[in-house]
């Protein structure tokens, strides 16, 4: 069987998919293309149902639950792994209506965390999370929400932190942060959806046990370079939920899709 896989080219991602992306699946009789984008793109083509495997944020999950269901394996979700609204000079929280803010993507937790937060923020750039930092240091806005490996290097750019979107959430909820998770398309049938959710658990417990073995595959894809760097990331977003989203887990993401509902964010 063939089957399309999108995912991200974040160190979070390339080292879940590594066993995959080099023959773990064919060697269980599936045809595999692999199809690299950054978050907003996938979230993108998920409208389109365009990959039968894809990452995808949770935001837009809750978006296609009717042509995709989620995994139990794969989740980015966890404390203290947040978006940071960050700002080239310092900004209280309070006056942040005022000013003009990068978002890396519309369709991104990042950008549900904003709304639920701050839903008075209106002045909004939509880019991807790659340039975020590019478009402060240029000054063309006044704060921009940092995901994957840019948040680990802001303060170096001189940055200020306005707000930890992550801790934000947590102090409302008591919940751990649903960010990005890996859906598949219901049309595969439950056999196959089952089978690679086992073979894509059975990956990710692999890297975690022996990171060397994915180590050049991620910094191949990497932005950020630094293998320090390249480490926190993925300490940070492959966790325990990452192997199984469990009772927890599931607790988190009704909770956001309850707040995104009371917010009129999602029907």
């Amino acid at each position: 069987m063939n089957l399309s896989m999108g995912y991200s080219p974040c160190p979070n991602d390339t080292s879940m998919f590594h066993d995959i992306a080099t023959g773990l699946l064919e060697r269980h009789g599936f045809a595999v293309s692999t199809h690299l984008h950054d978050v907003e793109t996938l979230n993108r083509l998920a409208l389109s149902t365009a990959y039968d495997i894809t990452k995808i944020s949770f935001h837009t999950y809750l978006l296609v639950q009717e042509h995709y269901q989620l995994l139990n394996a794969g989740a980015a979700l966890g404390f203290g792994c947040g978006p940071l609204l960050v700002s080239r000079i310092p900004i209280a929280p309070a006056d942040i209506a005022r000013y003009r803010i990068a978002v890396p993507g519309e369709l991104t937790t990042a950008h549900l965390l904003l709304r639920l937060w701050a839903p008075e923020a209106r002045q909004k750039m939509f880019t991807s999370y790659d340039r975020v930092m590019e478009l402060l240091r240029a000054g063309e806005v006044d704060c921009g929400i940092l995901i994957h490996e840019s948040r680990f290097v802001y303060q170096q750019a001189g940055l200020f932190c306005v707000q930890d979107l992550g801790q934000w959430w947590e102090q409302e909820t008591g919940q751990p942060i649903p960010l990005g998770c890996i859906v598949a398309r219901k049309t595969l049938g439950d056999t196959v959806i089952t089978e690679f959710e086992a073979l894509l658990r059975k990956s990710i417990i692999h890297s975690r046990a022996h990171p060397e073995e994915s180590a050049r595959y991620v910094r191949e894809h990497a932005r950020e370079m630094d293998a320090t760097v390249m480490k926190k990331h993925i300490d940070m977003f492959v966790t325990d939920f990452s192997v199984d989203l469990g009772e927890a887990g599931h607790k988190a993401i009704a909770v956001l899709a309850s707040m995104a509902r009371q917010a009129g964010v999602i029907p």
